[in-house]
């Protein structure tokens, strides 16, 4: 079965704070990337086709926000690590960690950009 989510784009105020905080927080690094133009943080995958990035977002475009989607990241094995990490790089835990029925455990934060993301673990 192919990857149900094969990128996404999070809208950041702040590229390079974004990417320290997205680094303490999957435990992998983010690579930034750089454009004529415009710079993304990349996000660690596990395979190519399934990604995403931290973006500036210009103009009209999506901005940060906690109403937007929620978008799950892999914390198997972390995720008290990383829930742990949210509030010292700026993030804020909304949700604290709980059992969501069969499919394991959440906690739902804010990023350091006041996005709401779900951190996942089995």
């Amino acid at each position: 079965m192919p990857n149900q989510i094969v990128w996404c784009d999070i809208p950041v105020s702040d590229l390079d704070r974004a990417i320290r905080f997205y680094t303490a927080l999957i435990g992998q690094a983010v690579k930034k990337q750089e454009y004529p133009g415009f710079a993304i943080g990349l996000l660690p995958g596990q395979s190519p086709d399934s990604s995403g990035c931290l973006y500036l977002p210009e103009g009209a475009e999506n901005h940060p926000g906690a109403a937007g989607p929620l978008v799950y990241f892999n914390c198997s094995g972390r995720l008290d690590d990383a829930i742990a990490q949210t509030e010292s790089h700026g993030g804020k835990v909304v949700h604290a960690k709980h059992k969501i029925g069969d499919h394991g455990f959440r906690a739902v934060i804010l990023d350091s950009e006041g996005n709401r993301i779900a951190l996942h673990s089995m």
